[in-house]
């Protein structure tokens, strides 16, 4: 891995979290494994799709016109969408890759529509639901939640309720905590998390590690993260590397 990418990404982390560009880190993390891509080009982007969606919003700004205008702007107008038929392309965890293609998985489809949102002045925060992130407005008294993966679909609690007994079974009850909002580090390192699964899962142990390493610049203290480095050193036969663990 590239290491003046790291330093750009931990110098955007490198402060405290409001003051974190989401989607500037998250196209830092992609530039460490895509390396030929200018970040300002995608941000840019963003802020194309915000000045169109603040073309088409209503007079009336209530909270489900906003986001029904970005549904319809995200998924009829550009037509982005799940990933349903390859969800674990690594393609799907990069920003640039996902505003590129159109497709991502729950958390960076996420991404693109609260940075859109932010844009616009209706700002939005991401929700660590297990097995399935969702994002909401920033207030709570909103109670409502959008599935970004799944066309902007609008969930009560209920509803996130029956998404996560879709997922884990009908013994799982939604916890309050299920639906709190996350912290922007928090945000990079369960998209990391997911990078780190889905390499595990291929076999490619130094794109993990690189994964690992990002999440521990976050979270310097994640002993899962410190032991499950230390077990791909010893695997990939990176001896001298675990007296620094």
């Amino acid at each position: 891995m590239n290491y003046s990418y790291q330093q750009l990404f931990y110098s955007e982390i490198n402060q405290s979290d409001q003051q974190i560009d989401l989607a500037k880190a998250a196209l830092y993390l992609a530039l460490e494994y895509e390396p030929e891509f200018d970040p300002d080009e995608y941000l840019n982007v963003l802020d194309t799709m915000a000045d169109e969606v603040r073309e088409k919003l209503p007079e009336k700004l209530y909270p489900l016109q906003i986001i029904k205008t970005i549904n319809n702007y995200l998924y009829d107008d550009l037509g982005f969408s799940g990933n349903t038929i390859d969800y674990y392309d690594p393609q799907n965890s990069f920003l640039n890759q996902v505003i590129e293609r159109r497709t991502g998985i729950p958390i960076t489809l996420s991404l693109v529509y609260l940075e859109i949102a932010n844009r616009i002045n209706f700002p939005m925060v991401g929700i660590g639901m297990p097995g399935h992130f969702l994002i909401r407005p920033d207030f709570e008294e909103a109670g409502i939640y959008v599935d970004a993966f799944n066309r902007g679909e609008i969930l009560f609690p209920q509803d996130c309720q029956e998404r996560l007994a879709s997922i884990y079974g009908r013994g799982v009850e939604l916890q309050p905590q299920f639906l709190a909002k996350v912290s922007k580090k928090q945000f990079l390192a369960r998209m990391l998390t997911n990078l780190k699964g889905i390499y595990l899962n291929r076999n490619e142990g130094l794109k993990a590690i690189a994964a690992i390493d990002r999440i521990l610049l976050l979270f310097p203290e994640a002993i899962v993260e410190k032991r499950d480095r230390g077990v791909l050193y010893y695997q990939l036969n990176f001896g001298q590397k675990l007296v620094k663990i």
